[in-house]
């Protein structure tokens, strides 16, 4: 009997039965909504080492690839995905302290918003294309590939000679971004059984949480004593070392040759594509280079919709989708998807909105208002690493909600603070409130992960990321929308006239205030507060939204699949495989 294609293959501890494969209270023999069709065979996974293979393993018990029988042996892969999603979670703030001196150098001070969106657009839009690509072709191509995209992108980016030039290669260096963010979480899931996840996904966190916080550092230290050019250059050797690693020890289990060839999707992906990129940069640019209302804006959000409209004739069509219907068919993987993308629009409300708080209405200077938020990054991995003390006890559906709830009365608490009130006070908020989002994100990534079998883990971790990066994207127009008309309705009986009329504006002209009166100035705090305040309200809008997702769609027990549909799932695959059988036999 051949190998079967799956996952990566490990063999550690005691075997895990029925009962150590559940995921605490979670149901592990409901393989009804794992599967779309209410049955016990479809493809699944063992939440757990040993046993009988997983797909991917041998059914005949051929030893699995030697780098991942130990835990050593997944060190050098745990290093390669925590350097790679290095790569893509220090890109922003690395970049972002470095704007006034690519503009000072390269010119183009109207369009530098652009790269950071364009990096953005192409990201989110090939979430789900590598999704697919992963599933289908394994995850190492698809990694190497993104690895080499970002590289190649960081070095144009370094050689760029003017402001388009520097945005173009961002969206290279975006493409190669995709990969990276769905592809290691996507091997995370497959490299670890479900009671270790939190570890990795954890230490993941903990990337993130530290690029926060280095970013910004790293980024001004090269732009000031440096050149912004290293700002590129540095992921140079840092990508290099991830690909090596990646290349040399990321073993995935010889996969068997198909007796048709894989047929790829490219009308859906070309679809998917042109609808992200209209959608997000209507989303993006609206409100900001044109009026909502105006020509350009409702023009691209209908050509959006319309592409949408294809996009799902395509892939209605298609013998393999990129974004296949079940993504949405099931309830778990659909709640999670709207879950986390309200998490997404919730996610502004901090990230945009508080820096300008901090500085504004605090007084702060840059990098200390980037303390008040960092603090955030502090707590949210160690909730994370802590959460599967929880849902190990009450279920992945139950400890998120506990995790929102707590989250939607933290941004409640954000306006009633006192003004101006004192920097540990929003300090205190962001530290609690990243502990309830991280009790909230990763247990629905390790459930939804746990759902799905190998070959389909892929495009599910890529369409939840794809639905955060959205809800992100959402955010930031409707909250900058929010804050910028309620500064406008505060600002009509302003002390003295000319006075800015946006936040952005506002923001810089008290950065200056020996330029404003003191009533002037302070009407100017005030309207920031509340503006700020409006979006935090917001943001809990969107909280409330994320508890709805779960409450109502969400199973109550997350379908965990069982080492019994493995075992099926397993025979039934390699028998396809030596007979040559359709895939619908199943």
């Amino acid at each position: 009997m051949r190998q079967c294609p799956g996952r990566y293959v490990h063999r550690e501890g005691k075997p895990v039965g029925g009962t150590e494969a559940r995921d605490g209270k979670e149901a592990a023999g409901s393989a009804g909504d794992a599967d779309g069709t209410g049955s016990t065979g479809g493809a699944g996974d063992v939440d757990g080492p040993g046993g009988p293979p997983a797909p991917g393993g041998t059914a005949d018990g051929a030893k699995a690839p030697a780098a991942l029988t130990t835990p050593r042996g997944r060190r050098p892969v745990v290093a390669a995905l925590m350097l790679g999603m290095a790569l893509a979670a220090i890109d922003g703030t690395i970049v972002s302290t470095a704007v006034p001196q690519i503009v000072g150098d390269l010119g183009g001070f109207t369009v530098f918003s652009w790269l950071f969106s364009g990096y953005l657009l192409a990201v989110t839009v090939t979430l789900p294309v590598y999704g697919k690509l992963s599933d289908t072709f394994g995850r190492k191509p698809v990694l190497i590939a993104g690895i080499i995209l970002f590289l190649v992108g960081s070095l144009l980016c370094a050689a760029a000679w003017n402001m388009g030039a520097l945005i173009a290669f961002r969206v290279i260096q975006g493409l190669g971004g995709g990969a990276l963010q769905g592809t290691v979480q996507t091997i995370a899931a497959d490299l670890y059984p479900l009671k270790e996840r939190p570890r990795i996904q954890a230490k993941l966190s903990t990337v993130w949480a530290t690029s926060a916080v280095a970013g910004p550092v790293v980024g001004g230290l090269l732009a000031g004593y440096a050149d912004w050019r290293w700002i590129f250059l540095i992921n140079l050797p840092v990508g290099a070392v991830a690909l090596w690693l990646v290349v040399r020890h990321l073993h995935e289990p010889a996969r068997p040759r198909p007796k048709t060839r894989p047929r790829i999707d490219w009308a859906g992906a070309l679809a998917v594509f042109a609808t992200g990129t209209l959608l997000l940069t209507a989303l993006v640019q609206g409100g900001v280079a044109w009026p909502w209302l105006s020509a350009p804006s409702l023009g691209l959000f209908a050509a959006s919709a319309a592409l949408a409209a294809l996009t799902v004739a395509i892939e209605r069509r298609a013998a393999e989708p990129i974004i296949p219907g079940w993504v949405w068919r099931r309830r778990t993987i659909a709640s999670v998807n709207l879950a986390l993308g309200a998490m997404g629009l919730l996610m502004v409300a901090p990230t945009v909105f508080l820096p300008t708080y901090a500085q504004s209405v605090l007084g702060l200077g840059p990098i200390a208002a980037g303390f008040v938020l960092s603090v955030m990054t502090l707590s949210w991995p160690v909730s994370a690493a802590l959460s599967d003390r929880v849902y190990n006890r009450i279920g992945f559906r139950l400890t998120a909600i506990i995790g929102m709830s707590a989250a939607l009365l933290i941004l409640l608490a954000f306006p009633l603070l006192p003004y101006p009130g004192e920097p540990w006070q929003p300090a205190l908020i962001m530290l609690l409130l990243g502990a309830a989002l991280g009790l909230f994100q990763l247990p629905l990534i390790v459930g939804v992960q746990s759902t799905v079998g190998w070959a389909e883990r892929g495009t599910t971790t890529a369409s939840v990321l794809f639905c955060r990066q959205v809800g992100q994207s959402i955010g930031a127009a409707v909250f900058g929308a929010v804050a910028n008309s309620v500064l406008a309705a505060r600002l009509l009986d302003a002390p003295a006239p000319g006075l800015p009329g946006d936040l952005d504006a506002v923001a810089r002209a008290l950065e200056d205030p020996g330029a404003l009166s003191a009533a002037a100035t302070d009407h100017l705090r005030r309207a920031v507060d509340a503006a700020v305040d409006y979006v935090y309200i917001g943001a809990a809008g969107a909280a409330a939204l994320a508890l709805l997702a779960l409450v109502v769609l969400a199973p109550r027990r997350f379908p965990v699949i069982s080492e019994a549909v493995i075992t099926e799932a397993v025979i039934t695959e390699a028998a396809i495989t030596e007979t040559g059988d359709s895939p619908d036999a199943r």
